[in-house]
């Protein structure tokens, strides 16, 4: 029988992902639900040694067809450093802003390097996200009276 999985923080994102390989860039959905419970997850891209493209319609196909309700994001760096490049904040925003459109959140983006990692939402990064996107007026799904 498998162990039920729930994710509390990102040493329990570090823990259950799951890369297919180390030497090549590979990113991972995790698919939660209301409860954090990890549902699946999905190695949805694999790049080279020192990028990976990413789509949000590949991220989200899969929460979409089982149900879930949040995403956390995870990938690695060959590199071995975890320190996030800034295209790697660029997607994180796309991918935050597809999953506001859909009513799936993006909670976490966890990038893993050879003996640590770096979390978006333990350096404070994801909220600076949400908030720039609030302070620009980018919230569509907002009701303005």
């Amino acid at each position: 029988m498998d162990e039920i999985k729930y994710v509390k923080d990102s040493k329990d994102v570090k823990r259950y992902a799951k890369f297919s390989t180390q030497e090549q860039e590979s990113f991972v959905v995790m698919l939660l639900n209301a409860k954090n419970k990890l549902i699946d997850q999905r190695l949805v891209f694999l790049g080279t040694v020192n990028q990976c493209p990413v789509h949000p319609r590949e991220i989200f196909k899969e929460a979409i067809r089982q149900n879930a309700s949040g995403i956390i994001l995870v990938h690695n760096h060959p590199s071995g450093d975890p320190t996030p490049s800034e295209e790697d904040t660029e997607v994180t925003k796309t991918i935050v802003s597809a999953g506001e459109f859909l009513g799936i959140q993006v909670l976490d983006h966890v990038i893993v390097g050879n003996k640590n990692h770096y979390s978006f939402v333990d350096e404070g990064l994801m909220t600076k996200i949400l908030s720039r996107k609030k302070l620009n007026g980018d919230n569509k799904n907002e009701i303005v009276s």
